[in-house]
């Protein structure tokens, strides 16, 4: 996925492989590896490669390990993680502690509604791991048009929906082509 993610950065930066190449003084022959997911980039090549394309490192960093599967390709995945943008958060309570279970979690995130109870009561926290592609029934963290989400993801035919588990007040939602849609990451437990 960290390929893919480089490659779509590069084009949207209007940039040909042989200019990041130069750049980054990585051999154009294994950028194009590195594109393809053939071989994953060092941490040096990886960090001079978002330095070139002035993009952040960490953003990038959390596909590292990442691959795509034949659903995640479906509803093209790659658009809709983010490489240049980060949650911002408004409040910060302290810290707790990171159960042995998730340790790729990067935040504990409280449930602030209760659009998913009862899986995820109000007032709880969950554990989010950053840029990780979803398959379906797997719940994430998600923006949608600016507003910030915990649905359970569902993939079928390419199209996306975001499902509420408190089924009685909230309707699940459609995700159009003209909607502002990322995934921020999955939760992997609460």
């Amino acid at each position: 996925m960290i390929g893919d993610m480089i490659a779509k950065a590069r084009k949207e930066k209007r940039m040909t492989k042989t200019e990041l190449a130069r750049l980054t003084d990585i051999n154009i022959g294994h950028l194009t590896h590195i594109e393809k997911g053939e071989r994953n980039p060092s941490h040096k090549a990886l960090k001079n490669i978002c330095k070139a394309l002035d993009i952040p490192y960490q953003q990038l960093m959390y596909t590292y390990d990442k691959d795509i599967n034949e659903e995640q390709e479906k509803y093209d995945v790659v658009s809709h993680i983010s490489y240049n943008r980060l949650l911002a958060v408004d409040s910060v309570s302290g810290f707790i502690d990171c159960p042995s279970n998730v340790p790729s979690s990067a935040i504990a995130l409280k449930v602030n509604d209760d659009s998913m109870e009862p899986t995820f009561e109000k007032g709880s926290y969950v554990f989010v791991e950053f840029n990780t592609p979803l398959n379906s029934k797997e719940y994430g963290l998600f923006s949608l048009n600016g507003d910030i989400l915990i649905r359970k993801f569902a993939s079928k035919q390419g199209k996306v929906s975001l499902k509420a588990d408190n089924k009685e007040n909230y309707k699940d939602i459609t995700v159009k082509d003209s909607d502002d849609f990322y995934i921020i990451g999955k939760i992997l437990s609460k």
